[in-house]
């Protein structure tokens, strides 16, 4: 198994940037279509635990306005193999000096990348002296 296959990390920086774009523009379908459609699927968010593709499906039908806008801080692909790998990601929503956290496990399927499982946080606010350059 090899955690650095390049076409992987092509085809998964691929897909999160597809999500980061679905995201921003609330495009719920696109949302959906990149979700493992299956029981096993998970999402945590920031005050939802979704277990389901659709639990994950329902929450983004009926969350008025979609995600917050935000700023992608940093991301780091990491391919397990060639069929599955982790997207993590840094973030600050517009307007926050609070960092989010994204981590995202993604399978190749027959029907191309889809998420299996989500997980995302916001860390607690830090003393300014605290706080990454960036």
């Amino acid at each position: 198994m090899t955690l650095d296959d390049a076409q992987t990390i092509l085809a998964l920086t691929h897909c999160s940037d597809q999500y980061e774009r679905a995201l921003a523009e609330n495009d719920v379908a696109a949302l959906d279509a990149l979700f493992w459609q299956g029981p096993q699927t998970v999402r945590y968010g920031v005050g939802e635990n979704l277990y389901g593709a659709e639990e994950i499906a329902a929450f983004r039908r009926n969350r008025t306005g979609g995600s917050p806008p935000r700023t992608m801080l940093r991301r780091a692909i990491t391919p397990i193999g060639t069929q599955a790998g982790v997207v993590s990601l840094e973030f600050r929503r517009i307007g926050s000096t609070r960092t989010g956290r994204q981590m995202q496990t993604w399978i190749n399927t027959p029907d191309g990348w889809k998420i299996l499982a989500a997980h995302v946080s916001i860390m607690a606010e830090q003393p300014e002296t605290e706080r990454p350059t960036l």
